[in-house]
């Protein structure tokens, strides 16, 4: 049985899901504590692939966007700072997990 779709209009749907994601984004830079490699050991994304997606997604429309300026959207600042500043080293527990999760390339 399928759930019925809420009666909205592309503008509105698209206009949620852009506030949506805003909200993902700002609760995953206040988050730095959690760590890319948790991300993807548990969602099979991180904050990389938030970029990727962002980088591919202003192509589609033609936009000119580089890896390094879709990745300062998402982290809210250069990533080599990012990295300095709140990246820790994976523990093997970590490491392990992902290379039995790893996604398929």
């Amino acid at each position: 049985m399928t759930q019925a779709q809420p009666p909205l209009d592309d503008k509105t749907k698209q206009n949620i899901e852009a506030a949506a994601f805003r909200t993902l984004v700002a609760h995953l830079q206040k988050r730095t504590d959690v760590q890319n490699i948790d991300l993807m050991n548990l969602a099979g994304f991180c904050r990389n692939c938030l970029s990727n997606w962002i980088q591919d997604a202003a192509g589609d429309q033609n936009v000119a966007l580089s890896k390094d300026e879709a990745r300062v959207l998402i982290y809210g600042m250069d990533y080599g700072d990012w990295k300095s500043k709140h990246q820790t080293a994976a523990s093997q527990d970590q490491l392990d997990a992902f290379e039995k999760n790893r996604p398929a390339s």
